[in-house]
């Protein structure tokens, strides 16, 4: 498979996941803006999760730019990815319906850390199937964000059954974390 049929693949996925996420809000009954206030959990939870799918979507773009080649882990990989991203919608309804419970708010959490760790595993399944020497070898050599965003969610997952408003903000703090996508790696390529 060549990296653009994995991309636009992954793209239909994640495109999917948002039309999911944005079919489950509901309408308010009223017609006053009061109306809305009982639907903020949920629009909060959906637009934490909008961009955690857009964050997603910005970096995988970039990585498989950075990409020569793909084979099969590299697929797998990617699937192993879009499993844990999938779970978006289940999850932040879950959070966004029960913003005062602990397990929604753990649970978020969970798929958040699994998707970050099938990301490292997809990008090491990418250095795996392309040239050790590559840009995107130094560039994602040492990843601090990443450590970071796991004792983040770590701490988040054990915080959601103290405050789970604590939780939700840790991982609204690793999300702005992540909202940039990793400039190194345009400007590497750039440069060859």
């Amino acid at each position: 498979m060549t990296k653009g049929r994995l991309e636009a693949f992954s793209d239909g996925v994640l495109a999917i996941i948002i039309t999911i996420m944005v079919l489950e809000l509901k309408v308010p009954h009223g017609s006053e803006l009061a109306d809305l206030a009982p639907l903020l959990p949920v629009l909060l939870s959906y637009v934490v999760s909008f961009v955690y799918v857009g964050i997603y979507w910005n970096n995988h773009h970039h990585l498989l730019h950075a990409t020569r080649r793909v084979g099969g882990g590299v697929m797998w990989a990617n699937l192993h990815l879009l499993f844990w991203l999938s779970l978006v919608p289940f999850v932040s309804g879950w959070v966004g319906e029960h913003p005062d419970a602990s397990w929604p708010a753990a649970l978020y959490g969970v798929m958040l850390l699994m998707a970050g760790v099938a990301w490292l595993i997809l990008v090491r399944a990418i250095l795996a199937e392309n040239d050790p020497t590559s840009a995107l070898t130094a560039l994602v050599k040492d990843d601090r964000k990443a450590k970071v965003s796991t004792a983040l969610y770590l701490a988040a997952i054990g915080a959601a059954f103290v405050r789970p408003w604590l939780a939700d903000a840790l991982y609204a703090g690793v999300a702005l974390l992540w909202i940039v996508p990793d400039r190194r790696i345009e400007a590497k390529l750039s440069a060859e």
